[in-house]
């Protein structure tokens, strides 16, 4: 059986909401920065709450945000 993997966009829907940092995210997300550098490289998955308030940030779905990776 393969890796299961969630990606996600937030590299870049920072980069494209005026250059927002992680840690303005972070701040607006009501989680530490370490947080967002660990879910942005993929070594950490959010849980569905805390994915949904990302997504907010953006005015985006959580679809939109992060991806899952079925390699089965």
């Amino acid at each position: 059986m393969g890796k299961d993997a969630i990606s996600n966009q937030i590299r870049n829907l920072r980069f494209h909401h005026n250059e927002m940092t992680q840690q303005q995210l972070a701040d607006q997300a009501g989680v530490t920065r370490q947080t967002i550098v660990a879910i942005e490289k993929g070594n950490y998955s959010p849980s569905l709450e805390l994915a949904f308030r990302i997504a907010r940030v953006f005015g985006k779905s959580i679809e939109e945000v992060f991806q899952y990776e079925d390699n089965s």
